[in-house]
């Protein structure tokens, strides 16, 4: 399938993000989010945070490139001033992304020292100014996904002059992981656990702004309880547990969409996902940096520790290719074909 440019259509339009797959650094690439296209057709897709500074300074279509099979796909950013936002916001825009996010979320240490991220939340003004300048840049949606707090600072009524003055900005969509976070003391995967659950603080959100799209983070493990949250509010976003276990998103049309397709057996995504494979591997891409993301797909199910084990051992390897995934299916007792 063609690679995304500047002059590739933008995706389907979407009103309601029902449900989404989270961005998570160092998971959620191109490679990743076309395994993840495979088995639901619906879910928005984002990709990993990147910072303003890599798109303006860097390599723009490395960051930016994707395959059109990936839409709807958001493109996350981290940073805090507005001219460079507005700049990578219409970056997006051009290459095709459908919607374009604001990372106020994330707690890091070199988040931090470049001032964006979850230390944002204390300075609600600069993040309404930051959405206004995207905004004003672009015709696609302009989100924000935040904490439920900060530090001391993670009351409600602070929560809710974060949402207001940035809502009064413009922006309609927030995802808010249901922790707050510490921008001290804890590292990025302690505020991942530690912090408790808020599902309350979110739900009331959703109540005191019935006019916004508020969309819950964190914890959530099913779809069971997707369908649960999706009575308070309007999205849920899946982290963990759609990359730890990913065909459960294989459900996720027929379950939250209307007219969802046949779910695809696990075996019949393999069947699928090896043309793409045999396509990067042409264009100099190693096998392991698309295997990796579906060692996976058979957790909990026969042969499934094999499977892990044998793409583990060989993909790594400097002449690994799609026999690699094949022989590792064997395992499983079932055949791709």
């Amino acid at each position: 399938m063609m690679e995304s440019n500047k002059n590739n259509q933008q995706g389907a339009i979407y009103k309601v993000s029902r449900f989404c797959v989270a961005p998570m650094l160092d998971w959620t690439d191109r490679h990743c989010r076309f395994f993840h296209r495979l088995m639901s057709r619906h879910a928005l897709l984002y990709t990993e945070m990147v910072t303003t500074g890599a798109l303006i300074h860097g390599d723009q279509h490395r960051f930016l490139q994707f395959n059109a099979a990936e839409h709807p796909l958001a493109l996350q950013l981290g940073g805090s001033n507005p001219r460079e936002l507005a700049i990578c916001a219409k970056m997006a825009e051009d290459y095709g992304y459908d919607e374009v996010n604001l990372n106020v979320g994330c707690p890091s240490d070199r988040v931090q020292n470049g001032r964006f991220g979850a230390c944002l939340m204390a300075e609600p003004a600069l993040v309404a100014e930051c959405v206004s300048a995207m905004q004003q840049a672009v015709s696609i949606p302009v989100t924000v996904k935040s904490r439920i707090g900060i530090d001391d600072r993670d009351s409600y009524p602070e929560l809710v002059q974060f949402v207001s003055t940035v809502a009064d900005a413009g922006c309609q969509r927030f995802i808010i992981h249901a922790r707050k976070a510490w921008l001290s003391g804890l590292s990025p995967k302690q505020n991942r656990d530690v912090p408790p659950l808020r599902y309350d603080v979110v739900y009331q959100l959703k109540i005191d702004f019935p006019q916004l799209e508020i969309i819950l983070n964190g914890g959530v493990t099913s779809l069971d309880q997707t369908e649960d949250i999706l009575q308070q509010v309007d999205g849920v976003m899946v982290g963990r547990e759609a990359y730890q276990n990913p065909y459960f998103l294989a459900e996720v049309d027929r379950r939250l969409f209307a007219g969802a397709d046949d779910i695809l057996s696990r075996e019949q995504i393999v069947g699928q996902l090896i043309p793409y494979i045999k396509g990067q591997l042409k264009t100099g891409v190693r096998l392991n940096s698309i295997a990796r993301h579906i060692l996976g797909l058979f957790h909990g199910e026969y042969g499934g520790r094999l499977w892990r084990r044998t793409i583990s051992e060989q993909a790594c390897k400097t002449d690994a290719d799609e026999s690699v995934i094949l022989r590792a299916l064997t395992f499983t007792a079932h055949d791709v074909y």
